[in-house]
């Protein structure tokens, strides 16, 4: 009797250990999922302690949501050809992108608003340039009728996956 008894004493601590440490585990699990659900700014970093707030922003330029991330439009304001816009836009949506912890290989959604509809192939060329991955993301393109703020001949938006 003696034997079985202690031998239900120690099944009995092994299940309440394993039951506590997989409460914990899935408490730490849940913490963990909040955490990936709130929404963040991944390219900026978090003020120091003690430092005053930041100006509050019009806007961010990407946010951060569980595994996704959305990137504000993105133009080129210099001068330059429909070409030289769209290589320049495309570099800075991969560089947020990147800091962001996708690429545009991660992309799901892109919107591509042109100040002129006649650029619409010439952007496409080199659009076609740059490494989408092997399933390429869903894509608008449109022509808005007021153009493109800031003298921008195009401007990108993108939703991708962390």
């Amino acid at each position: 009797m003696k034997t079985s008894r202690r031998n239900m004493m120690k099944s009995a601590a092994k299940t309440a250990a394993v039951a506590a440490g997989a409460a914990l585990v899935a408490g730490n699990a849940q913490a963990q999922a909040q955490a990936r659900l709130e929404k963040r700014n991944p390219t900026v970093p978090p003020p120091a302690p003690g430092a005053p707030p930041a100006p509050r922003a019009m806007y961010s330029g990407a946010v951060a949501y569980g595994n996704m991330v959305f990137l504000s439009g993105v133009g080129y304001h210099q001068p330059g050809t429909i070409e030289d816009h769209t290589k320049g836009v495309i570099a800075d949506l991969e560089k947020t992108l990147i800091a962001s912890g996708s690429s545009l290989q991660k992309c799901l959604k892109v919107n591509v608003y042109l100040n002129d509809l006649k650029d619409y192939d010439r952007m496409n060329a080199v659009y076609r340039s740059y490494d989408w991955g092997a399933v390429p993301p869903v894509r608008t393109t449109v022509a808005p009728a007021a153009g493109i703020p800031g003298n921008s001949l195009l401007e990108i938006d993108v939703i991708a996956y962390i």
